[in-house]
C-alpha cells in the first residue's frame, strides 16, 4: 500500500498573516488548565488545511497539542463555536475515535477570539491528492472507503442520549430547520459574480422528506481530511476531527452532505477542477454504491436520495460562498479563497442537473 514504510504525516507549517498570535500568552493559561505541562518554550505552526476554523500545532517542550479558534471576519455562530466543539469531544473521547479535549478559554483577550486546546492524534490526514509515500491499489482503495462510511454508520448509531449529548440538537423540525436555514444564509452572503440559486432553494423547499424516524448524531463536515488515518496502516480511522456543527438530526442530510464532496473518477470535467479529497481513486465506491452499503449496513430505506444530494450540494456552496464573501470584504487574504467563488457556480450546476433528471 505505501510505497514507503513511514508514510508522510500531516505536516503544519508557517501561520498566514492574518492568523498570526503571540503564543506566550496563552501558556500561563495552559499551565493552570494542564497540570502535566512542561515549563518550556512554546511554538506554533498552522495545519494548512480548513477553510473555516483555524488549527494550529502546539509544540511545548517534547509535547504536542492542537489549538483551535474561529476564524477573523463574520462568524456563524453554529459553525464557530468553540465551547460546542469542546463538549462533544469530551462525550464522544471515550466511546468514538476523537481527540481529548484538553482545555477551554473564553478570554477572547488572549488571541483575540475563545480558543480550546486538544490532544494531538498523530496520523496521516488525505487531502485532494495523496501525499507522497502514500499509494493505494484498487482492493486497499475499496477497504479505506468501506472503513471511511463504517466510521460514519458507528457515529449515527451511537446512543447519543446515554452519552449526555441528548440536548445537542432537535431531531423534531430538523430537515426544516436546515433548508430554512441554508437558504437564508446563502441569502446574506450572495455576490453578484455567482448563481442565484432560485431552482436549487424552491425545489428543496418543495421536496422536503418528513423528520428522522431514527435521529442520530450527526458529524455535519464528514469526509477524507477530517479524519487521521494510522501512520502504520493507512486503511484505519484512528481519529475524527472538526466537531463544529455536530448535532442529533436526520443522519441522511449527514450522508448527503458527505457525498456532495464524494467526486469520482467518471463524474465530468467541472466538477473534477474542484474536487477536495481522492475519492476518484481506483477502487472507490461510487456515491450509488456509498448510498447502497449505507442502507444495507443502517437497515434505512433511501426512497429520495436525490434530495439529500442536492442539499449536499447546496449546503456545501453556502459554506464556500460565506468563505468567498468573507474574501471579498478583505476579511481574509488567503488566497485559495479566490477560486471559491468558481467552486459555487459549478456546485450549482451540477444540482440543477440532478434536479433535471429526478424523479421526484
Amino acid at each position: 500500500m505505501s510505497e514507503t514504510t513511514a508514510a508522510p504525516l500531516d505536516q503544519p507549517g508557517r501561520m498566514r498573516e492574518e492568523n498570526v498570535f503571540d503564543p506566550a500568552r496563552i501558556l500561563p493559561f495552559l499551565k493552570s488548565q494542564i497540570p502535566d505541562l512542561v515549563d518550556a518554550p512554546l511554538e506554533l505552526q498552522q495545519f494548512p488545511g480548513g477553510a473555516s476554523n483555524i488549527t494550529y500545532l502546539l509544540k511545548i517542550g517534547t509535547r504536542e497539542l492542537i489549538l483551535r479558534r474561529p476564524p477573523a471576519g463574520a462568524k456563524a455562530r453554529s459553525a464557530h463555536d468553540m465551547s460546542r466543539e469542546v463538549r462533544v469531544l469530551a462525550a464522544l473521547a471515550p466511546h468514538f475515535p476523537c481527540p481529548r479535549p484538553l482545555a477551554y478559554c473564553e478570554d477572547e483577550s488572549l488571541i483575540g477570539s475563545t480558543f480550546f486546546v486538544m490532544e494531538k492524534i498523530r496520523g496521516i490526514i488525505l487531502r485532494r491528492d495523496l501525499p507522497n509515500g502514500v499509494q493505494y491499489d484498487p482492493a486497499h482503495a475499496r477497504r479505506l472507503c468501506l472503513n471511511l462510511f463504517d466510521t460514519l454508520l458507528k457515529l449515527h448509531s451511537l446512543d447519543y442520549q446515554a452519552i449526555g449529548l441528548g440536548d445537542l440538537g432537535k431531531p423534531q423540525g430538523y430537515v426544516e430547520r436546515q433548508i430554512s436555514g441554508w437558504c437564508e444564509r446563502f441569502e446574506k452572503v450572495w455576490t453578484d459574480d455567482v448563481p442565484r440559486y432560485e431552482t436549487v432553494m424552491a425545489w428543496l423547499k418543495r421536496h422536503m422528506p418528513p423528520d428522522s424516524p431514527r435521529p442520530g448524531l450527526i458529524h455535519n463536515d464528514y469526509r477524507f481530511d477530517n479524519v487521521v488515518l494510522s501512520p502504520d496502516d493507512e486503511e484505519t480511522i484512528i481519529g475524527v476531527l472538526d466537531w463544529e456543527m455536530c448535532t442529533v438530526g436526520d443522519p441522511l442530510m449527514d450522508l448527503g452532505s458527505t457525498l456532495a464532496y464524494w467526486i469520482q473518477a467518471d463524474d465530468p470535467a467541472p466538477l473534477q477542477t474542484v474536487r477536495m479529497q481522492p475519492s476518484n481513486l481506483p477502487g472507490m465506491l461510487s456515491r450509488d454504491d456509498v448510498m447502497r452499503h449505507y442502507c444495507e449496513r443502517s437497515s434505512r430505506q433511501i426512497d429520495n436520495f436525490d434530495f439529500y444530494y442536492v442539499f449536499g450540494q447546496f449546503r456545501l456552496a453556502v459554506i464556500a460562498q460565506q468563505i468567498y464573501y468573507r474574501f471579498k470584504l478583505g476579511q481574509s487574504n488567503n488566497p485559495r479563497f479566490e477560486a471559491f467563488g468558481l467552486f459555487v457556480s459549478v456546485l450549482s450546476n451540477v444540482a440543477e442537473q440532478v434536479i433535471s433528471r429526478s424523479k421526484l
